[in-house]
């Protein structure tokens, strides 16, 4: 009897205890994060902690713990780790969180484009070489814009001397004063200075438009109900709580462009033809030998018909300025059917392979005399509808 008394105290004992489990994971905290630009310090700073975590807590039905963060660079790690439910941050936290299981909730404002703003005596794109490019931490949105569109115009961030600053608005006051030659900027910052300094500056490059404010997103695993219930909420979040309503729902396509910002290949060669899908079949019929320089495993799934495999092995920097040493072009060298004086095109998986990019310039510096590049790689040639071939066919 004693035994079986044991047992049933024990068997009770262990209810209660997992009834305390199953109710702490219920009422778990859902970890929220905002992530304020510190170009936009005083948009998180009316932001109400206590405000916030009562009204997600009643919409979520359980406790909600919401922390503020400055730190650009850990939240863009915290993103790739799923170190929280929620976020609500600038455009290249959400985009990088978009990426990795969080689903958009809103924004807090429309999108725009940024632009790249120089003084009036530098003449283009290849006159900021070794000039001053005034921006915010290395994290920043600006930052993100302004790599992209040098990318897009052939430089690196290594081609210039940058200066991290804090606020960028001031970048335009910089280049008014002469401590600096070029900046980016929103497109209605730019429009608002210019109207008080006319031609002291001009555009040299214009981004796609971008999230403003605040992006609101979500881990997909959360329950689709609650998702609903907090979009809802967002969408029409009280004053009292410091945060601004997110109505606006920007397209993914502007998040994809903002983390895809500073991977794109520029979309100019210097020395290299760059090609259409349609120009280069053209050139294939006429004698040039088109270059698939991605894995044997891709070139074996599907290439663009008559396709020579030559793998460019890459481990430098998605950048125009990487080091060739760190890469393994052999290939080209070892490659009975190409020959200096013959008419090359370079292709691999689209603008956002480096590649061919780095292929090409190598070929331009080993002799090859003519080289083409397909930026749009296999992507574009199969959206024309161009006739694809396997490794077995």
């Amino acid at each position: 009897m004693r035994k079986a008394g044991n047992a049933s105290v024990l068997g009770r004992a262990s209810a209660t205890m997992l009834g305390v489990l199953l109710a702490g994971q219920v009422h778990a905290a859902v970890n929220a994060m905002v992530v304020v630009e510190p170009t936009a310090r005083k948009a998180g700073l009316i932001v109400s902690q206590q405000g916030v975590e009562a009204g997600l807590g009643k919409v979520l039905g359980q406790p909600v713990s919401l922390a503020t963060s400055e730190d650009l660079t850990d939240m863009m790690r915290a993103t790739r780790s799923g170190g929280y439910e929620l976020f609500i941050g600038p455009a290249q936290i959400a985009a990088s969180a978009l990426s990795r299981g969080y689903e958009l909730l809103g924004a807090t404002q429309g999108s725009e484009p940024f632009v790249l703003v120089v003084r009036a005596d530098v003449a283009d794109l290849g006159a900021l070489r070794g000039r001053r490019l005034y921006l915010p931490q290395q994290d920043s949105i600006y930052t993100y814009m302004a790599r992209g569109l040098l990318t897009q115009g052939g430089l690196s961030m290594q081609d210039l001397r940058v200066a991290h600053e804090r606020y960028p608005q001031a970048g335009l006051a910089a280049l008014l004063v002469g401590s600096a030659d070029a900046t980016v900027v929103r497109q209605s910052e730019w429009k608002d200075w210019q109207g008080q300094h006319g031609t002291a500056a001009k555009v040299l490059a214009s981004s796609e438009p971008v999230p403003g404010g605040f992006s609101v997103v979500v881990k997909k695993d959360m329950p689709a109900d609650a998702r609903a219930r907090l979009a809802q909420w967002f969408a029409a979040v009280p004053a009292s709580t410091g945060l601004t309503q997110a109505k606006f729902k920007p397209e993914m396509q502007e998040y994809k462009r903002v983390a895809d910002l500073g991977h794109f290949t520029p979309t100019q060669l210097p020395g290299v033809t760059r090609v259409t899908a349609r120009e280069a079949q053209q050139l294939q019929a006429k004698g040039a030998v088109l270059v698939d320089t991605r894995i044997e495993k891709e070139y074996s799934a599907r290439h663009i018909r008559g396709a020579l495999w030559v793998p460019y092995v890459e481990k430098s920097l998605k950048d125009v300025a990487f080091n060739p040493a760190m890469d393994d072009f052999s290939a080209l060298d070892k490659a009975d059917k190409l020959k200096p004086s013959q008419a090359v095109i370079f292709a691999c998986n689209g603008a956002e392979c480096w590649k061919s990019y780095k292929a090409a310039k190598q070929a331009q510096a080993k002799g090859f005399k003519t080289v083409y590049w397909l930026r749009g790689g296999l992507p574009e040639w199969e959206a024309e509808g161009l006739p694809v071939e396997s490794a077995g066919s």
